[in-house]
């Protein structure tokens, strides 16, 4: 595999993409000689939060491609212009833009609705027989849209049941899994990893990550 997507959702935890987790994620691709290919919706962020206090910022608006440019060094395209043909894989790093930006599951759980890239992005990969990486809360993105096409991907948020529930309910099997593990759905190409849902470090966090990359390529 030459080449990975990272689907990002923003800058920062709290209302993009999750910093440490993506850049653990680079590392953990760098090892296997893995070329990462960015990319993010031009759509406008839900919310700006203030990442110092925890508060939305009112009348603030920020786009999500511009946000994740930050991470991404400027080298980024539109999710809109992402194809499954010259992808290996793509992973979704977690943080609450998932959960705002990428999808409404912030807002609507189970009944929430997926970008119309983020869905296009993965129907095309799971059809190419293409993994799918999901750490984090991304593996709502993941359950949502094979779900809705009858498709029972086992998937992983760490051990939370509240959220868990909400999987199943969308047509998923979860599983629980340390912060430093992932699960494999072999048959669907799915490796997630909780990360930050239970994560205590970024170096924890980095041992799942490593573990996922690892198992990505076994898949390719």
């Amino acid at each position: 595999m030459a080449k990975a997507g990272i689907i990002l959702s923003g800058c920062g935890v709290r209302d993009g993409s999750e910093i440490h987790e993506t850049v653990c994620t680079l590392l953990a691709l760098a090892k296997y000689a893995i070329e990462p290919v960015f990319f993010a919706p031009n759509i406008p962020q839900a919310e700006v939060i203030n990442h110092v206090e925890n508060v939305v910022l009112a009348g603030e608006g920020r786009n999500v491609l511009l946000e994740s440019a930050r991470i991404a060094r400027g080298n980024i395209t539109d999710l809109a212009k992402a194809s499954a043909d010259h992808l290996g894989a793509v992973i979704f790093p977690g943080g609450s833009g998932v959960i705002k930006n990428l999808s409404t599951f912030a807002a609507e759980g189970v009944n929430c609705r997926v970008n119309a890239h983020v869905e296009r992005i993965i129907l095309d990969m799971h059809a190419a027989g293409k993994p799918i990486g999901a750490l984090c809360i991304a593996p709502v993105l993941v359950a949502k849209v094979l779900g809705s096409r009858g498709i029972k991907v086992t998937v992983t948020i760490g051990n939370d049941r509240a959220t868990a529930s909400i999987l199943e309910q969308m047509g998923a099997r979860h599983v629980n899994c340390p912060a430093d593990q992932c699960a494999v759905d072999a048959e669907h190409k799915v490796v997630t990893c909780p990360c930050y849902m239970l994560a205590k470090s970024a170096e924890e966090v980095y041992r799942g990550v490593k573990q996922l990359a690892a198992e990505v390529l076994k898949l390719t």
